[in-house]
């Protein structure tokens, strides 16, 4: 079994509270691999698992940034959002990056240990950070710097059992 980030957006966890589970964008998530290790000189497991973790966040951005480039910004949510699970069968995909893993189908509620939120205060951050991303990953300083912004932010921990009560709070 491995532990998992799965990259979500608000809107994916209401669905994974309404049909009890959820499919993930190209059935990608994050983890700590063989090749994640052997691209840090140091580091424990843990630390190994907050780069994964950091992975999937950025992942979360793109995401509330394909929802904007979808509708505009009415309605979405700016807060990144990380589901960690644990999941049998993953498959490493190091030709896309070092912590990238498919996943052999979809997530359940089941095999969620935790579910990590941007806070509200995070939400300017992020809006910033989503339409800054893509000159970002092209090697702009200034959007660079937005997104490190964005990133600063700790993500909270949530207990799967309070999901539906941190939705329903939103």
């Amino acid at each position: 079994m491995t532990r998992v980030y799965v990259p979500a957006t608000i809107e994916i966890l209401q669905r994974l509270v309404a049909d009890q589970e959820f499919d993930p964008m190209s059935r990608t998530a994050f983890a700590v691999t063989a090749t994640l290790r052997e691209a840090y000189s140091s580091g424990d497991d843990d630390e190994l698992a907050e780069v994964a973790m950091a992975e999937a966040a950025r992942a979360s951005l793109r995401l509330i940034a394909g929802r904007v480039g979808e509708s505009g910004s009415d309605g979405v949510r700016f807060r990144r959002a990380v589901v960690a699970a644990d999941i049998d069968d993953v498959t490493p995909r190091p030709d896309l990056d070092d912590a990238v893993v498919r996943l052999p189908g979809p997530v359940t509620i089941g095999r969620v240990a935790s579910v990590h939120v941007d806070l509200a205060e995070a939400e300017r951050d992020i809006e910033r950070a989503v339409s800054a991303i893509d000159e970002a990953d092209l090697g702009d300083p200034d959007a660079e710097f937005v997104l490190g912004d964005a990133e600063d932010h700790v993500l909270a921990w949530y207990a799967t059992q309070e999901l539906p009560f941190l939705l329903e709070l939103l």
